[in-house]
């Protein structure tokens, strides 16, 4: 183990052990949670994924932050996608209460808010499904395309500011991956099952959970593409 992987495992345990030796720092997450969810939502993404990102490079090549890895574009475009991964929850976790009534699931509008059982594992997991089938494949495509964007700029400043060729980085994706591993794979072995843990939880954790799984997503991938640790 380097330094730099003792200092990362510092500065990620050290973002969470203030809220729970402090009930004021606690009871501030909740509020800034519920309250100024979108902007909560874009700060947990861009430190949360934002690493994972770090630690997926970490594995694949060696070192957190090699050259061109634009840290804080990465990290804006996380916070960004983290606000649309929150109305994503929003919409999906609204609706599909909505829908499992009509197919005839008995009050399900409140079942998330009743103790568990069964029917709300069947709804946690009826919101996940269609939460990764409609919207994940959206956002995982548009990430990739701001990550070929990052890589095509290759540390230039001016590139990395300018206007993205979604046509062009769209055509240079590696589809045959994309597919197979991230969409084929990761989609229902990950993004499912753990998606549906989430929305048994407490809903002011569940963004935060989101960002969590996106570092060990890219623990996964890294892993994945057969680098070894």
């Amino acid at each position: 183990m380097k330094r730099t992987d003792i200092i990362f495992i510092i500065v990620f345990i050290g973002l969470f052990v203030p809220f729970f030796v402090s009930d004021k720092l606690y009871d501030f997450f909740v509020w800034f949670s519920t309250d100024w969810a979108f902007t909560a939502s874009f700060i947990k993404f861009a430190i949360l994924a934002t690493m994972g990102e770090m630690l997926g490079s970490r594995i694949r090549t060696g070192i957190y932050l090699p050259e061109g890895f634009a840290l804080v574009y990465r990290a804006v475009i996380w916070g960004f996608l983290g606000m649309t991964v929150k109305a994503a929850f929003m919409i999906f976790g609204g609706g599909t209460p909505v829908i499992m009534q009509h197919l005839g699931m008995e009050n399900a509008t409140a079942v998330m808010a009743s103790p568990l059982t069964g029917a709300r594992v069947l709804l946690a997991f009826a919101i996940s499904t269609f939460l990764n089938i409609f919207y994940a494949p959206v956002l995982m495509v548009t990430h990739k395309v701001s990550d070929l964007h990052i890589a095509a700029a290759a540390g230039d400043r001016r590139k990395l500011l300018s206007v993205p060729d979604v046509k062009g980085l769209l055509a240079s994706i590696d589809w045959n991956s994309m597919w197979g591993i991230v969409l084929k794979k990761s989609i229902p072995l990950f993004w499912i099952p753990a998606q549906t843990v989430n929305f048994l939880l407490p809903e002011e954790f569940r963004m935060l959970v989101a960002a969590l799984y996106s570092t060990v997503l890219g623990v996964i991938l890294a892993l994945a593409a057969g680098k070894k640790v």
